[in-house]
């Protein structure tokens, strides 16, 4: 991996959480040292973002999202298995999952890979490339913690979906745009505007 990344994969599951999709979304959108992302909604992510947001279906999802469209974000469908970011051949320099559900976190862990969400993932692994997946349950069963350390002895990050309070953050959005700067900054992309702990 470079030691910026420049060419992202990121996939939203179907967790709750979709401000936080969105919000990463902004962020990378906005980081000029980021020229390529690419991104994939499950069908479980949309029914999410339509409760959450509220932001309904795929047509012009990204511009929705944003607020504008972008030069950069690229969306995949989640069925096309034959998407670039399918193959170890393609430069995905890291891949985040935010938010990932149970069962894709469960998939991933035990190599299954029936979409494009799960199959990037596993490129990852096998490539040694950066996997973060954002796990977003509460409360963990056993299985769910067995399969956390599976995806972690396998190579990936596990970083639970958890943001800060003691930034004292004034809304969801800034606590979600807090969070992306943590996660970005995990892969060597270091946000100007994320909050930095000062000892008094």
């Amino acid at each position: 991996m470079p030691e910026q990344p420049q060419n992202l994969t990121i996939a939203a599951t179907g967790a709750s959480g979709a401000v936080f999709a969105r919000e990463l979304l902004r962020v990378v959108d906005q980081d000029q040292r980021i020229t390529t992302v690419n991104f994939i909604a499950s069908d479980n992510a949309l029914r999410v973002f339509a409760e959450e947001l509220p932001v309904r279906g795929r047509n012009d999802l990204i511009a929705r999202l944003l607020g504008a469209k972008s030069q950069k974000i690229q969306l995949q469908a989640n069925s096309d298995i034959g998407a670039n970011v399918a193959s170890g051949s393609y430069p995905t320099d890291a891949m985040i999952i935010l938010p990932c559900s149970m069962g894709t976190l469960a998939r991933v862990a035990n190599g299954l890979a029936g979409n494009l969400i799960e199959r990037a993932a596993d490129v990852c692994l096998k490539e040694k490339r950066p996997l973060v997946l954002c796990v977003r349950e509460t409360p963990l069963n056993k299985i769910h913690i067995r399969n956390m350390y599976r995806a972690a002895d396998a190579g990936a990050t596990v970083y639970p979906l958890i943001p800060t309070f003691y930034n004292l953050p004034q809304s969801v959005e800034e606590m979600a745009q807090q969070f992306a700067y943590r996660v970005l900054a995990h892969l060597g992309l270091a946000q100007e505007k994320a909050y930095r702990w000062k000892q008094d």
